[in-house]
């Protein structure tokens, strides 16, 4: 029988193919006025393919100097904008507006489309027999080489690791646990959500050789129905971060019970883990 996990992917994967493939209602469109999609069209080296790139700016941005954090997140096509997103939004917009005027938070948010059918792959820091290659870090070194400079050298931006985060969930939760132990002197603030730990056991291994900073702040976060082996590598991770040394100083990784593989889950926990992170 197959696991969780594995039927989790599936259909995920065959939503993303039956909703290219077929003709539906067009939802509408909810981005706020301060969130564009780039007219550059971005290309990925060594993948022979191309990118849009969606950016949130902090609702001051315009008229002010000065300049800010700036996190990076997987599935561009989500986090903004129903009308995109492939099962509803996270409402990046609407809650970073919110927190402005209620917190004082401001930073920008750049948002990658994912590959769709390359999703996986993309995604991917270890190969998987049932997925085929891993091209994670042709995606990483894609945001460290190409993405990041664009939108350091055309935006007031805090360029530094303290000040630059990157956050996913799902395979984007995985990539995003690798970033932050490939690269911890580019990102520091790391929100992994509802992470494919399950995709290959490399994970683990992986993440006992490579060392973390000081700076570095990882929020975990997990559904309690999203699956035994979703849930139980989860655990593991944890037990093997606060093993290693990892206090609440710079980790956050709970449980929700009644959260599931969705993003009405992760848009209901988005608030409280930037929050974490960058306050």
């Amino acid at each position: 029988m197959k696991s969780m996990t594995f039927l989790i992917t599936l259909l995920f994967i065959t939503a993303i193919v039956v909703s290219a493939c077929s003709e539906q209602k067009p939802r509408k469109a909810s981005a706020a006025d301060n969130v564009f999609v780039l007219d550059k069209i971005f290309e990925i080296p060594g993948l022979n393919r191309h990118r849009k790139i969606r950016i949130y700016l902090p609702p001051n941005y315009q008229a002010s100097i000065q300049s800010y954090p700036v996190l990076y997140m997987h599935d561009g096509q989500n986090l903004f904008d129903d009308a995109t997103s492939y099962a509803g939004e996270w409402g990046i917009d609407e809650a970073l507006n919110q927190l402005h005027q209620s917190n004082g938070l401001s930073l920008i948010v750049v948002g990658i489309d994912n590959g769709e059918v390359k999703r996986m792959n993309e995604l991917s820091p270890w190969p998987n027999q049932d997925y085929g290659d891993a091209e994670g870090e042709a995606y990483m070194q894609f945001i460290i080489d190409v993405v990041k400079p664009f939108i350091d050298s055309n935006y007031r931006t805090l360029s530094d690791a303290k000040n630059t985060a990157i956050m996913g969930s799902s395979m984007g939760g995985l990539i995003s646990h690798y970033a932050a132990f490939e690269y911890p002197s580019i990102f520091s603030k790391i929100g992994i959500f509802s992470p494919s730990y399950w995709f290959s056991d490399s994970v683990f291994v992986f993440s006992d050789i490579k060392k973390l900073t000081a700076e570095s702040k990882l929020y975990m976060l997990m559904g309690g129905e999203e699956g035994d082996d979703m849930v139980e590598n989860f655990k593991k991770m944890r037990l093997q971060l606060k093993s290693a040394g990892l206090t609440d100083e710079n980790l956050s990784a709970s449980v929700v019970p009644a959260g599931e593989h969705n993003e009405a889950f992760w848009r209901s926990e988005f608030k409280r883990a930037i929050l974490w992170l960058f306050q």
